[in-house]
C-alpha cells in the first residue's frame, strides 16, 4: 500500500480546479494523531520552493520545470499510536466528495488482510483533467493527497520526493534474486 499511492501519483496527471476539501473535523483527527503532516503550498509559494532546487541536479532541475504548472501542493498526513482513532465515517467525509461531479476514481485498492486502502480520482472540467484526490487508509495511518494545476502527467514522475511528494522506487515488480554459480 505504501508504495502504490506514490506510485499513482507518478503516473497521474495532476489538478487545477475543484479540489479535495479537508473536513473541518479532521482539525479533531489532527489533535489525536501522534504524527501530522501538513503541507499546503500554493502557486506562490511552489514558485519560491523551486528556487531553491538546483539547475545542476536532473532531478531538481525537471521538478523546477513542471512547478510552473502546479497550482498547489496539497498532503495531509495523520499517524496515530492505536488503530480506532479515526473512524470509516470521518474518511466518508472525503469520499463522498470525491462520488460529486466531475470527478471518475480510477483506483480503488482494498486489503482485508491489512486493512488498507486506497483511491485514486480525478476531476475533469470540460473533457480536460483539472484535479486529482488520493485517499490512502491503514489502521493506524491516513493519508490525504491533491494536486492542483495543469502538467503533463509524464513530467509528474518529477515531482517525485519534492514538495512533500513522497518519493518511492518505481519497480514495484519483485526482483527476481540472481543465482550464483558454484
Amino acid at each position: 500500500m505504501k508504495l502504490l499511492v506514490p506510485l499513482v501519483v507518478l503516473a497521474a496527471c495532476a489538478a487545477q480546479a475543484q479540489m479535495l476539501k479537508i473536513p473541518p473535523s479532521f482539525d479533531k483527527l489532527a489533535d489525536k494523531a501522534e504524527e501530522v503532516a501538513d503541507v499546503t503550498l500554493d502557486a506562490n509559494m511552489l514558485g519560491m520552493a523551486s528556487k531553491f532546487l538546483s539547475d545542476k541536479d536532473p532531478d531538481d532541475k525537471a521538478a523546477k520545470k513542471v512547478v510552473g504548472g502546479i497550482k498547489g501542493v496539497f498532503v495531509r498526513s495523520y499517524k496515530f499510536a492505536k488503530e480506532g482513532e479515526y473512524s470509516d465515517a470521518d474518511v466518508e467525509l472525503l469520499r463522498v466528495q470525491l462520488r460529486g461531479p466531475g470527478w471518475s476514481c480510477i483506483v480503488n485498492v482494498r486489503s482485508k488482510k491489512n486493512h488498507e486502502n486506497a483511491q485514486v480520482c480525478f476531476y475533469t472540467e470540460n473533457g480536460k483533467p483539472a484535479g486529482m484526490a488520493i485517499v490512502a487508509t491503514e489502521p493506524k495511518e491516513l493519508t490525504i493527497v491533491t494536486i492542483a494545476g495543469a502538467i503533463d502527467p509524464e513530467h509528474l514522475g518529477a515531482l517525485e520526493g519534492q514538495f512533500g511528494i513522497p518519493k518511492v522506487d518505481l519497480d514495484s515488480k519483485p526482483k527476481k534474486q540472481e543465482q550464483k554459480d558454484d
